[in-house]
């Protein structure tokens, strides 16, 4: 089984790359966002306990998330692998991630960083802003400031996973196919 991280601050490309990489190699694709809408939807008991922890505009915790993704990877016990979008977000979700995979007897192969400069970032989230219904596209203010928490916040997990060999930085930018080609390069010489 072939786990990997797609790795980036917001903007980076994460999500168009995600979508290539699920068609090309097969990958379960694992976004928490999408995980908890489903859990809520069909009313599981983590759907549930996420729902009402929600509903007070709290952060669901890491514990329930854990579980989702548990029974995530229940659900597809024939997966090729996994590929993880929006998760792990800190050092301690890396630690619980990599416990439970590997009492499932696998692990994360690598995480891909995507590298793009901040003045590129915030060019791609206000074109993205323009087209999409995201309002927190459309504040230059407001993407550099989750930016800046990616950088203080996210960016540690990467550190954690580099204590372990795992992390491959990436330039993300040039075209969609380009960067494909870079990163399509580093999972094929860990198949």
């Amino acid at each position: 089984m072939f786990n990997l991280i797609l790795f980036g601050p917001p903007g980076s490309g994460k999500g168009t790359q995600s979508e290539k990489l699920i068609g090309k190699y097969g990958l379960k694709h694992l976004s928490t966002g999408d995980l908890l809408r489903s859990e809520i939807a069909q009313q599981t008991a983590l759907g549930m306990e996420a729902k009402k922890i929600m509903d007070k505009g709290q952060l669901v915790p890491d514990e329930v998330v854990i579980g989702m993704i548990s029974s995530a990877l229940d659900a597809h016990p024939g997966a090729k692998g996994f590929l993880f979008d929006g998760f792990p977000r800190t050092a301690a979700q890396a630690e619980a991630l990599d416990k439970l995979l590997e009492l499932k007897n696998t692990s994360i192969a690598v995480m891909l960083a995507l590298e793009v400069s901040e003045e590129e970032l915030v060019k791609r989230l206000l074109k993205r802003g323009e087209t999409s219904d995201r309002s927190d596209d459309t504040n230059e203010n407001v993407i550099r400031e989750r930016i800046a928490v990616y950088k203080t916040k996210t960016a540690v997990v990467a550190d954690y996973y580099k204590a372990f060999d795992k992390v491959v930085l990436l330039k993300g930018e040039g075209t969609i196919e380009e960067i494909f080609e870079r990163i399509c390069a580093e999972v094929d010489s860990r198949l």
